[in-house]
């Protein structure tokens, strides 16, 4: 038995390596699909292995690093060939998804994201701080290597950052809440949720392919899949909707028709960011209170149980009754 399981463990390891590995190159082509140009250099709006590999780490632990350092190197050579800028380029994708996984757990970090602390966690630590190493870090290389000129750094280096936070700020909590699924909700649920659905489906694509400026009409569906479904309504809506709009900025249509690169970067990244936001906070303040209230309404219920107890002469829960606290009564 002990000859058994040591040989799994190394199995289990290298299969979870592989399954991360291919998840994070997965995503990164799909990523890829839709790029945008800032002063000549080509980045994606939003970077899904970001969000993938703090996902992984959330849910595996440490231990799977080698996979989102072996997915990272697949992506980046089928960009490019080998070369010792590529060694800083893999190390700076693998430390960042790392340092946001070290920096959740100094903080108490949970994963169902039932707290407010923990959605403002995802966001100022997970995704703003620890994806400033991958964008320091890439747009430090190309600069060192005269592949971008000085006075473009700072663009391109707003872009590459705003696009991995996104990454993790959209990806990451979709994930989170497909691994904590156990089970589907009551019919009734599902009939809420297929209305929300189509409703979703048809609006969606106007205020995102629109001339008119109609984005707005994105954040009442948020509000309403935040208030019913929580977490999984309200980032699910906000993946749809930040895919949707990618595709609208990268074709030039709707919205950002007639806009410049740089304009089209700042519209698309401001709307993405302020919607995640929104549907990621949202959701987590709902839960919170929905959970605070399930514990105070048990709290009651546990206090009209001992209630009735005394009114009827009973002891209470976990005292014995009174004259038996020092046993049997001794003979006179």
């Amino acid at each position: 038995m002990v000859g058994t399981s040591a040989l799994r463990r190394p199995a289990v390891l290298a299969a979870e390596t592989a399954a991360v590995a291919a998840g994070y190159y997965a995503a990164g082509k799909l990523g890829l699909l839709r790029q945008l140009v800032v002063e000549g250099a080509i980045f994606t709006p939003i970077w899904p292995p970001s969000g993938v590999a703090v996902a992984c780490l959330l849910i595996l632990g440490l231990r799977c690093w080698a996979g989102i350092a072996l997915g990272a190197l697949l992506v980046i050579l089928s960009l490019t060939s080998l070369s010792p800028s590529v060694v800083f380029n893999l190390a700076g994708n693998t430390a960042a998804p790392v340092c946001a996984y070290l920096m959740l757990r100094k903080v108490g970090f949970r994963s169902d994201l039932a707290r407010l602390r923990d959605g403002l966690a995802l966001v100022f630590l997970g995704a703003l701080a620890a994806m400033l190493l991958s964008s320091t870090v890439g747009v430090g290389v190309l600069l060192v290597t005269d592949e971008l000129p000085a006075h473009a750094f700072w663009p391109v280096w707003l872009a590459w950052w705003v696009g991995d936070a996104m990454g993790v700020l959209i990806v990451t909590p979709v994930l989170l809440v497909v691994h904590a699924a156990r089970r589907p909700p009551p019919l009734t649920r599902w009939k809420e949720a297929a209305g929300l659905a189509i409703i979703a489906l048809a609006l969606i694509p106007l205020a995102t392919n629109s001339h008119v400026s109609l984005l707005f009409l994105v954040y009442p569906l948020l509000i309403w899949s935040a208030l019913r479904f929580q977490l999984a309504g309200s980032m699910l809506c906000a993946l749809v909707t930040s895919v949707l709009a990618t595709i609208a900025a990268t074709d030039g249509v709707g919205p950002f028709a007639g806009l410049t690169r740089v304009e089209v970067m700042g519209k698309l990244q401001a709307f993405n960011g302020t919607m995640a936001l929104t549907a990621l906070l949202l959701s987590a303040v709902i839960t919170e209170q929905r959970s605070t209230r399930r514990s105070v309404e048990r709290a009651c219920q546990e206090l009209v149980e001992v209630l009735e107890h005394l009114t009827a002469g009973d002891a209470p829960y976990g005292r014995p009754p009174k004259g038996t606290e020092d046993g049997p009564p001794g003979r006179s």
